[in-house]
């Protein structure tokens, strides 16, 4: 059985991967350090399988190498990060040493790895590193010009990527990504915590005036992306992963209102609140990915009124995952600068 590796496995994006990895055959090897975003609620229907397996283990850790040694994978998809634009805003630091520091300490281990076994590395990185677009989309040319602390560590650790393809010839892709939603997301998220406090009969914050527009792709699409990347995308290449679908905060709110209402009744309330921006709020990304859907033929299943709806549903039969997260970590405003 083939062995892949997915750092970052107990987060949203990386565990929703893992179940499509297994589903394709594959034996998983989950190594997260284990923070506040990691929850092994998230795995819970791997544990007791044969072809999973979960390490605890930093990406800075120097039993890093001894296990991708050990295990031998064929591929090394990279989703440790901190990823909270609002947490990076508070304490920039963490986002330092997680996305620049690990990403650079693994590109060390798996320069040395490749070399005598053959194996991809696919570092999973985000839209936000191109800061504004204001109008168009930007496709995989485009400058990168990122406005908070996370866009740029993230930058920083798409161009240590791209310096070790170019100098050390290592067998790596980066892959851009706009906003993900769907089952597993963290609360501190705007689906999610809309959808807790849907269900709590709480108002619902939106920054601003709601109008910050984001193109939002639904979870498993971006995993089914990742995986053809793997098997099929061309080594030292970027590829934009994303719905061509932009919805305003507002536009969303709306529509998980209008589909929670047909599923509960809505609590008195259950009312937007606007309230102040967060310092340096892009006001809108946009991705162009003609070039993953000519190249690799991959294009997005998930109309966003139907995995908005799955979404919803997700969290609403799984009540108890809001309960396996600290509630200030759920429900503390952060990021005013």
């Amino acid at each position: 059985m083939k062995k892949v590796i997915v750092t970052g496995g107990l987060g949203f994006i990386g565990s929703n991967l893992i179940e499509l990895l297994i589903k394709d055959g594959f034996k998983v090897i989950n190594i997260d350090k284990i923070t506040y975003s990691s929850n092994f609620y998230n795995v819970k229907e791997f544990k007791n399988i044969k072809n999973y397996k979960f390490i605890k283990c930093d990406i800075s850790d120097k039993k890093l190498k001894k296990i991708i040694f050990e295990h031998k994978p064929i591929c090394i998809f990279n989703l440790a990060a901190e990823t909270h634009v609002d947490r990076s805003i508070d304490n920039p630091e963490n986002f330092i040493q997680s996305n620049i520091v690990g990403v650079y300490k693994l590109l060390e281990i798996f320069k040395n790895y490749s070399r005598r076994n053959k194996c991809r590395l696919i570092h999973i990185s985000t839209d936000e590193v191109y800061g504004d677009v204001l109008l168009g989309r930007s496709s995989e040319k485009y400058p990168y010009q990122p406005s908070s602390p996370y866009a740029a560590s993230k930058a920083a650790s798409d161009h240590l990527v791209s310096s070790y393809i170019r100098t050390y010839n290592i067998p790596a892709i980066v892959t851009n990504c706009s906003n993900n939603y769907g089952p597993k997301q963290h609360p501190e998220k705007l689906i999610p915590k809309l959808i807790y406090n849907i269900i709590n009969n709480k108002p619902l914050p939106i920054y601003g005036k709601g109008t910050n527009s984001r193109e939002w792709i639904y979870v498993k699409d971006h995993c089914e992306a990742l995986i053809k990347i793997f098997k099929k995308g061309k080594i030292g290449e970027f590829y934009n992963i994303g719905s061509n679908k932009n919805l305003n905060n507002l536009q969303v709110t709306k529509e998980l209102l209008n589909v929670s209402k047909k599923s509960i009744d809505l609590g008195k309330n259950v009312k937007i609140l606007f309230i102040k921006d967060r310092p340096g709020h892009d006001v809108r990304y946009a991705l162009n990915s003609k070039k993953i859907k000519k190249t690799l033929g991959w294009f997005p299943k998930t109309k966003f009124k139907e995995g908005i709806k799955l979404t919803f549903d997700w969290y609403y039969k799984n009540k108890s995952y809001y309960e396996s997260i600290a509630k200030k970590d759920i429900i503390k405003r952060l990021g005013k600068g």
